[in-house]
Order: C-alpha cells, then sequence, then structure tokens
C-alpha cells in the first residue's frame, strides 16, 4: 500500500478498508508515515469524516499499536468499569465517582490526564495531594486497583502510542475538533484498558469542548456506536457545563471539595451531586451489579452515606503514596494560596448566566492551569464558593472567593469574573443537569 493513495481516497471521498487503516495505523506507529503524511491524512478525515466502520477500524489501530491490559489473572470479584468525561470547569466527579462505585463492588482502572486550555484535568487535582504517585507502574497500578477497588492515575507511554503522535499532529494543524479523531483517540486508550463496561460523561455547555447539544450529541452518538462495536460495552450521557459544576475550581481547592463531598461536611452541591450519582447507578448497572440504573443509585447512595466511598478514596491515596490520614487532616497536605479576596457583585439581582470557559481562563491567569502542555502549574490558587446560575445576589456581595498567589493576581482574576457572570432583574429557569442518555 502506499500512504499518499490512502490519503487521496479519504481526500476525495472514499471510504477506507480497515486493512488501509491499519496500515495507516501502524505508520503513525513506527515512523513510515511521514509528519506531513500524518497531518494530510487528518485533514481530509476532518473535511471528508468517517463512517462507523472506519470510526472502528482506526480505534482498533491506534489500540494495537501499544499494550493491553488484562485483569482476569487477578480474579477480581467484580466487573471492570470506568468512566470518561469530555471535561469541564469544576468538573471533580472522578475524584468522588471512582470511590463510590469501588465501595459497590466495582474495579475502577482509571487513566486520567492534566488539563489543558480552560478545563481542569483530573490528574492535576491528585498530584496537589502530598506524595500521590501519578505515574506508577503497571503493576503497582493493577496491585492498587486489585487491592482498593480503584485507582486514578495518568496515562502510561504503554497504551495507544499512536495517538500520541497523531493528536500532536492534529494540535498542530487545526485538527483538533473532528468527531471520529476525537471517537478514536479517547476509546483507542479505554479499549487497550480491557474494561468490561464504560460510562462516557460528554460536557455541552459554555465551559465544554462541545459548546451546543448538538455537537455533544453527535459525539456522544459516536463514542457509543464505535466503543459497542469494538466489543467495549457503553453508554453516554450528555451533562450541562454552561456552569461551574460544583463550589469550587481549582486543584487544590477541588479536592478540599471531594473531601467534604465524601464526608458529608456541609451540603453537597446538588447538580454535582446530580451527575455523580447518576454515572455511578449507570456503572453499576453496566458491570451487572443492579438490576438498573435507578437501583445502582440507590446503591450507591447507600455507599456515600455510609461511609464506605470515603474510606476507600482514603486507601486509594495512601496505596498510591500519598498520606495515611489524609481523609482525617486534608489541610495539612494540600498547598494554600497566600491570598484570598472576595469578588464582589457590582449591581444587586439574580444571576442569570455565565461564560463558564471564561471562568475557566481566569483560574489559569491565576496560574492554576495550562496554556501550553509543558507549562508548570500552582495546585494552590482557583476559585471557592462560586455562586450558581438563578442565585440572588446584592451589590458588594461575593460571587466568589479568589485564591492568588498576589493581589495582582487576585485583581485580574476578579475582573475577569466579574466580567463572565452575568447579573440580570429575573431568576431564569430551571435547566437540567443531566440532558440525555445515550445507549446502542
Amino acid at each position: 500500500m502506499l500512504p499518499q493513495e490512502i490519503i487521496r481516497k479519504k481526500r476525495d471521498g472514499g471510504e477506507l478498508s480497515a486493512d488501509e487503516i491499519a496500515f495507516v495505523g501502524r505508520g503513525i506507529h513506527d515512523g513510515s508515515l511521514s509528519e506531513g503524511q500524518v497531518a494530510a491524512f487528518a485533514m481530509a478525515v476532518f473535511f471528508r469524516g468517517m463512517t462507523t466502520a472506519e470510526r472502528v477500524a482506526l480505534t482498533l489501530a491506534l489500540m494495537r499499536s501499544g499494550a493491553q491490559l488484562e485483569w482476569k489473572s487477578l480474579a477480581l470479584p467484580g466487573p471492570v468499569v470506568d468512566k470518561h468525561s469530555s471535561g469541564g470547569v469544576g468538573d471533580k466527579v472522578s475524584l468522588m465517582l471512582a470511590p463510590i462505585v469501588a465501595a459497590c463492588g466495582l474495579f475502577v482502572p482509571m487513566i486520567s490526564g492534566r488539563g489543558l486550555g480552560h478545563t481542569g484535568g483530573t490528574l492535576d487535582k491528585l498530584s496537589a495531594i502530598s506524595g500521590y504517585e501519578t505515574q506508577p507502574d503497571i503493576a503497582t497500578f493493577r496491585k492498587v486497583v486489585r487491592a482498593v477497588g480503584c485507582a486514578i492515575i495518568g496515562q502510561t507511554d504503554d497504551l495507544a502510542p499512536a495517538d500520541r503522535r497523531l493528536y500532536a499532529t492534529r494540535d498542530v494543524t487545526a485538527t483538533v475538533e473532528s468527531i471520529p479523531l476525537i471517537t478514536s483517540s479517547i476509546l483507542s486508550k479505554k479499549v487497550a484498558e480491557g474494561l468490561d463496561g464504560l460510562v462516557m460523561d460528554v460536557k455541552c455547555g459554555s465551559g465544554a469542548f462541545c459548546d451546543t447539544e448538538e455537537m455533544a450529541r453527535d459525539l456522544a452518538n459516536s463514542l457509543v456506536a464505535v466503543a459497542n462495536q469494538a466489543g467495549l460495552p457503553t453508554i453516554a450521557l450528555i451533562t450541562d457545563m454552561d456552569r461551574v459544576l460544583g463550589r469550587n475550581v481549582g486543584n487544590a481547592l477541588e479536592v478540599v471539595e471531594t473531601v467534604e463531598y465524601l464526608k458529608g461536611e456541609g451540603t453537597r452541591d446538588p447538580r454535582l451531586h446530580e451527575v455523580t450519582m447518576t454515572l455511578a447507578g449507570e456503572m453499576i448497572a453496566l458491570g451487572g451489579l443492579a438490576p438498573s440504573a435507578a437501583a445502582g443509585r440507590a446503591r450507591a447512595e447507600a455507599a456515600l452515606e455510609d461511609g464506605r466511598a470515603a474510606q476507600v478514596f482514603a486507601r486509594m491515596v495512601a496505596a498510591l503514596g500519598g498520606p495515611d490520614d489524609f481523609l482525617e487532616h486534608s489541610a495539612r497536605y494540600l498547598p494554600q494560596a497566600p491570598v484570598r479576596r472576595p469578588c464582589t457583585a457590582k449591581r444587586s439581582g439574580h444571576v442569570v448566566g455565565m461564560n463558564t470557559r471564561d471562568v475557566g481562563i481566569a483560574v489559569v491567569a491565576l496560574g492554576g492551569g495550562r496554556s501550553h502542555a509543558d507549562d508548570a502549574i500552582d495546585a494552590s490558587v482557583g476559585l471557592s464558593d462560586v455562586i450558581d446560575v438563578g442565585a440572588p445576589v446584592r451589590a458588594g456581595s461575593p460571587l466568589c472567593i479568589v485564591h492568588a498567589a498576589s493581589d495582582s493576581d487576585a485583581d485580574t482574576a476578579i475582573d475577569m469574573v466579574r466580567r463572565a457572570i452575568r447579573i440580570g432583574d429575573a431568576a431564569p429557569g430551571d435547566r437540567p443537569v443531566v440532558l440525555e442518555r445515550i445507549a446502542p
């Protein structure tokens, strides 16, 4: 086969065979396709799209470029199920969800990424915990999953290495926003994890990659169709990201909210709780440990309320190098910003909406996120007690608390947050946080 002829075929709108796509996958991995050819292939797919069969073939080709995990040799007494989110602002659901469902009998080998742009990364949040090892070897990863029930770690070099090269090329050739390429990128790693089931959380709104419901639905349908045809039972939820999820945004601050949520300290944010419990119910049902998602949710609620989920979280942190007493004394082990200032409202009324992406960018400006993949971050900075859409507000009352490294950084973030949060006279209508369920 000739790479240029395969590229030409896709450029002209043809459907590639599984063998042709496997050839491309091998060429991306072993370097026999040049950078120009990889870029041309990505651009052809960007403009011409892919059928479901092509997406399945690309997913499997990328997956086969690296290692594939297996769990049968550990004789786990329960199913192996994972969850993946398309990312958002204040989305700390994975930190809560993995221990909740592990307390119900699932085994969750969660491989997560770092944040880039306005969305936070699960790995950055866990990295805020003193001693937590986000990049253990595979043997340690498997050992912790077996002993604790869940482990959240970073992406390894062994899983789908061809996807890393393809993504790096997409990143510099304006071909990131392609649903076939997004689908194969996400699922190549998930299929390689050796899962029994996967639940996808596809975010939708101003703080999400998919800013419209139509795009979120297209991505969710693609993920569900391709994953199931690739042999991985999968369902997807479309959830709202038109406002911050939870009360805190920023790495250490989101860990604080996670600990409070798991321990039942204070009032749990209702939207965050709804997303977490709905995903938990779906995971437990998909794993066959409950006859329905509703029954799975009831099991998850019980594990949260009786403290089992909090204990699993504590054991996971300790098993991956964190403190043994993290749950009891988390403030000792999390960095705290030296400057805390309220961001106050300029007028009275109701919060009618927010540009959630701009809220995330304010945290990046504080140093809590990355503009480039190799940027260092300050885990201590961010926003706490962010006001919710629909809440009444008085002039001079806080919209949030800014945690910053300096007064000048706080001033900048306060201006950005004020512009991002819209205040009007009348409260807006309520919008559900779980918008749609996509099943095969």
